[in-house]
């Protein structure tokens, strides 16, 4: 025998403290769960990033466009991590320590980089110092050149070595610290420099003050005349010429445009990262460029990398939807959650309407509708056993329908329930009539069985 349970006649037993606290214990929860899910969605999202230089100005620049990304509640925040060099960057971004970092195009792993914002470019120059009398590389043949930097410009050694046979040219290359060069220079244990860096005054005013000169003695640069052919088979490098003056404007150094080589500068992110928060953060470092540039002139070179699909570094999509203005709009971005909304808000009214009548149901001895009483005393009509019972549970129906129709001109009964009410009791009336004449018919036969046993006639067995 299987047995039904009615969630309302389990609702209808149980105290109305446990039913506040468990309508309560659930409200609770569904606003912990909503009050969460605003807090994780609005959450400023922190992405870790590597920059480091010689001079540290890469760290300090990051920090700086970290600082006004939180000053104007950006949703996203940058934790710098100050590594050594552009390399090190690189080598943090390939072992996944970090979402981001500033890296040299031609420096590290970048297979797993996709490039964000063009920070600036570096250029690489072979200084000789005042009164050298070498003006090409083919003249650095026995020579030695300090390498500023070390590691991080070994790569460009060997291509320049490969490009112009340096080792059978008995060129010997030396790792310097930029602290080591000037020390370097003036014991003649270097007879050139090799530097990269940017074109920017605060670096040009660093490689000058490595040398002592005078009026008529002053450093020279020597042209990398093969730059071109170099970048055909380095695509990490670029030629560029340097104009002229530009290490020193009078009299000018050098003394006409300077064929060397460019490599880029990239804020570069992981290829994993979320569409949507690149183009954030892309949007962010732009914004901040124009506010800082005062401060970090390095800035005003920021710019676009390049979109082509056969760019030596790819851009990262959520850059390139910034950069093309082909970023998803509120509708593209929300579709789902316009479609789904209403869905779920239908769900959780009725999940409301649920709990509102699970509250209400048996509370302190009022009933959910005005038809329940009723429904109870039919029960009792058909177990009734006399006259004096069914005209009790006739006087019950008065007093419900009194009490009802009372309600139903003061406005808090609706037309559609007090209908209802009327078919009920009507319902009851005939019961109570079919009631009354079976007693009366049982009544009956048993005053026929007593008169026939008294004149001794047996009443025959029904059936």
């Amino acid at each position: 025998m299987s047995v039904t349970l009615d969630p309302d006649d389990m609702a209808s037993h149980l105290p109305r403290w446990v039913r506040l606290l468990l309508v309560g214990g659930l409200t609770l929860v569904a606003v912990a769960v909503a009050v969460l899910g605003y807090r994780y969605m609005t959450l400023p999202t922190t992405l870790t990033i590597a920059a480091g230089s010689l001079d540290g100005e890469a760290a300090r620049l990051m920090t700086s466009i970290a600082g006004r990304l939180a000053d104007t509640k950006s949703s996203i925040r940058l934790k710098v991590v100050d590594t050594a060099n552009a390399l090190e960057s690189a080598k943090a971004l390939s072992s996944g320590k970090v979402d981001l970092a500033i890296v040299r195009a031609d420096v590290g792993d970048l297979s797993e980089a996709r490039t964000v914002v063009l920070v600036t470019h570096t250029v690489a120059l072979i200084i000789v110092p005042p009164g050298a009398t070498m003006e090409s590389i083919d003249d650095l043949k026995g020579k030695t050149v300090g390498v500023i930097g070390g590691e991080m410009n070994h790569r460009l050694v060997d291509v320049l070595s490969k490009e112009y046979d340096l080792a059978r040219a008995k060129v010997h290359f030396k790792d310097l610290a930029l602290g080591e060069a000037q020390q370097a220079v003036r014991m003649r244990q270097v007879q050139a420099l090799l530097a990269v860096l940017p074109l920017t005054e605060r670096y040009l005013a660093l490689l000058r003050g490595l040398f002592q000169s005078n009026g008529k003695r002053q450093p020279g640069l020597i042209a990398i005349e093969s730059a071109g052919a170099i970048a055909n088979f380095a695509p990490a490098y670029e030629s560029y010429d340097v104009p002229k003056g530009t290490l020193r404007g009078s009299p000018p150094i050098p003394d006409d445009d300077l064929t060397t080589l460019r490599i880029p500068v990239y804020l570069v992110a992981k290829k994993s990262l979320d569409d949507d928060l690149v183009t954030n953060l892309t949007k962010a470092v732009m914004d901040a460029r124009r506010e800082l540039m005062g401060e970090f002139p390095l800035l005003t070179q920021l710019a676009a990398p390049s979109t082509d699909k056969d760019a030596y570094i790819p851009i990262h999509p959520g850059a390139a939807a910034f950069y093309d203005g082909s970023q998803q709009d509120f509708f593209d971005k929300y579709s789902n959650a316009l479609y789904y909304g209403p869905m779920l808000i239908g769900a959780l009214a009725s999940v409301f309407a649920a709990a509102w009548k699970f509250m209400r149901f048996g509370d302190g001895g009022a009933v959910a509708s005005p038809l329940d009483p009723l429904y109870a005393l039919a029960g009792r009509i058909r177990g009734a056993d006399g006259e004096a019972e069914l005209t009790a549970v006739e006087n019950e129906i008065d007093n419900i329908l009194k009490l009802e129709l009372a309600k139903y001109a003061r406005g808090k009964l609706e037309a559609g329930d007090a209908a209802a009410l009327s078919l009920a009791a009507h319902r009851l009336e005939h019961l109570i009539d079919y009631r009354r004449t079976i007693l009366q018919d049982r009544a009956a036969t048993g005053l026929a069985a007593s008169d026939g046993a008294r004149i001794g006639i047996a009443t025959p067995p029904a059936g």
